[in-house]
């Protein structure tokens, strides 16, 4: 039987939360009130329990923070430069969760120093989270177009040009609205509830919801939402 050395290396979780407000893509980022780079921002993360499958560190992170379980979370990235924290060897595990703003726990993000900030307009970020941040834009925008992952960002009823206006704000670019709205509609995946949006930029807006048994049998299929509807108007 072997005897293993302590070992020197920690293994931290760093979450890329992402939001969508009904105009902008935004990330959940907490402002440290702690060293190292106190007073800077960074992605919200924290180490692994000894006891805890990444996977379950990841959820642990992402509950402490929202005050959400159940939401879409996928393993993206490991960071593992030597230099990369100036206090201890750490190899991070990176995360990429999407999450409805509106059903998040806002007490949890105020007692973390969280705050909800536009992708334009984000904060310079410490050590490597602006590349994972990066990283994790692509990943978003290559799975937007082929998966449904887009409705993990919208409320439970939403209507056609709300989910325009997300795309285009994952794409930065305008999306005619024939062709995206039949290309949804062929899917499959909307159900019409028979109400109409009595509020915002899309009143009188048929409301729809997401088939939810279809979206989870068909998931990894691919959809293709976005090629022949990435034109401008």
């Amino acid at each position: 039987m072997h005897n293993y050395p302590e070992p020197s290396i920690l293994v931290a979780i760093d979450c890329i939360i992402f939001g969508f407000d009904g105009k902008d893509i935004k990330l959940l980022l907490i402002k440290r009130n702690f060293e190292p780079e106190k007073g800077k921002w960074s992605l919200m993360g924290g180490f692994l329990d000894k006891e805890e499958g990444l996977s379950e560190g990841a959820s642990r992170i992402l509950y402490n923070l929202t005050g959400l379980k159940d939401i879409y979370v996928e393993q993206l990235e490991t960071f593992g430069c030597v230099v990369r924290d100036p206090v201890q060897r750490t190899v991070s595990v990176v995360f990429f969760a999407l999450i409805q703003i509106e059903d998040h726990d806002t007490e949890a993000v105020k007692s973390h120093n969280a705050s909800w900030i536009s992708l334009e307009c984000r904060p310079r970020l410490i050590f490597d989270h602006e590349e994972m941040v990066r990283l994790a834009i692509e990943h978003l925008k290559y799975k937007a177009a082929l998966h449904p992952i887009g409705f993990e960002l919208l409320p439970e009823r939403f209507t056609i040009p709300q989910l325009q206006k997300l795309y285009e704000a994952i794409y930065n670019i305008p999306i005619d609205r024939r062709n995206f709205s039949r290309k949804l509609l062929s899917t499959g995946l909307l159900i019409d509830t028979g109400q109409k949006n009595n509020n915002g930029a899309t009143k009188k807006a048929t409301l729809y919801r997401l088939d939810s048994i279809r979206y989870k049998e068909k998931f990894h299929s691919f959809w293709n939402f976005m090629p022949d509807s990435m034109k401008q108007a």
